[in-house]
């Protein structure tokens, strides 16, 4: 499956537009992590777990919109967006990312 966030494929004919599509993946920071990253913040410096769990929930929205591209038979996603959002308490102790696109064919090359 080729993913673009381009709305089209250089050198690539569509053929067939599916249909836009989206996918989300919601999840929980523990409260270890939240602990963590609340000093990382105090003495400044990356939150390796926050990069990883959002690492991780973009994976899973991306599969899920290529699982949909795939039964609606298109063969590339096309202007790809990638939404990050807090949710959950004051904290934000819910992590969703939200990503969506066009499902394509393109021609056989």
């Amino acid at each position: 499956m080729l993913l673009s966030t381009t709305p089209q494929i250089q050198g690539q004919r569509i053929v067939h537009y599916h249909g836009v599509l989206a996918a989300e993946a919601i999840l929980g920071a523990n409260i270890f992590k939240d602990f963590f990253a609340g000093i990382r913040d105090l003495v400044g410096g990356r939150s390796a777990a926050y990069e990883k769990e959002l690492r991780k929930a973009r994976d899973m929205a991306t599969e899920e919109l290529m699982a949909q591209a795939r039964e609606l038979g298109a063969n590339a996603i096309v202007g790809i967006d990638i939404d990050y959002e807090t949710i959950g308490s004051q904290n934000g102790s819910m992590l969703m990312v939200c990503v969506s696109g066009t499902a394509v064919t393109l021609e056989p090359a």
